[in-house]
C-alpha cells in the first residue's frame, strides 16, 4: 500500500488582518485559484467571477480580513456583510490551494463570527458551495435549506446559518 500523502503543516501562527482596498483585485483572484481548485471548469469559474469580488467598499469598512501566516503570506481571505435585521452573512471565505487544510478556514470562519457578533448580529447565515457544506457544518453551523443559485439555472446552493 503506498503511504497516503502528508496533510499540508500548519504555519504556526496564524492572524488575521484587514484587506486593504488596494489588495482587492490580488484577493478575488484568489478566491477564483481556490474554486477552480475544486474541479469546476475555467467557463464556471469565469462565470462566478462576478461573485467572487473582495470589494474595496467592504474592505475599507473592515469587513475584509485575510489570514497570514508566520511569513505574512496570505493564506486565506473572508468578507462578511453585518445585516439591518440580526442576521449578517459570511459572504466569502477561500483558502490558496496550497494552504487547505493549515487551519486558515477555521480561523477566518472564527472572525467573522467574531466581527459579526461584534457588530451586533446573533446569526451568520452562509450560502455555500455544495463542496463547502460540510465545513460549514464542521464549524457547528446548520444546514437549513438549499437555495437556487444567482449564476447557474437548476443548480441548488446549501443556505447555512450559524449561532453567534
Amino acid at each position: 500500500m503506498a503511504p497516503s500523502a502528508a496533510p499540508p503543516s500548519r504555519p504556526d501562527p496564524l492572524r488575521i488582518r484587514d484587506a486593504g482596498a488596494a489588495e482587492c483585485d490580488a484577493l478575488s483572484a484568489l478566491c477564483l485559484r481556490s474554486k477552480a481548485h475544486w474541479g469546476y471548469d475555467a467557463a464556471f469559474v469565469k462565470a462566478c467571477a462576478p461573485y467572487l469580488r473582495v470589494t474595496p467598499d467592504r474592505a475599507t469598512a473592515g469587513c475584509s480580513f485575510v489570514a497570514l501566516d508566520h511569513l505574512d503570506r496570505i493564506l486565506g481571505v473572508a468578507q462578511i456583510a453585518p445585516g439591518e435585521t440580526l442576521h449578517g452573512s459570511l459572504d466569502l471565505l477561500f483558502i490558496e490551494p496550497e494552504a487547505i487544510g493549515t487551519g486558515a478556514g477555521r480561523v477566518l470562519f472564527q472572525e467573522a463570527a467574531h466581527r459579526l457578533r461584534e457588530a451586533g448580529d446573533s446569526v451568520m447565515t452562509i450560502l455555500s458551495d455544495p463542496d463547502a457544506r460540510g465545513f460549514y457544518e464542521k464549524m457547528g453551523a446548520v444546514f437549513i435549506e438549499d437555495r437556487p443559485s444567482d449564476v447557474f439555472e437548476g443548480r441548488k446552493l446549501p443556505w447555512l446559518e450559524y449561532p453567534l
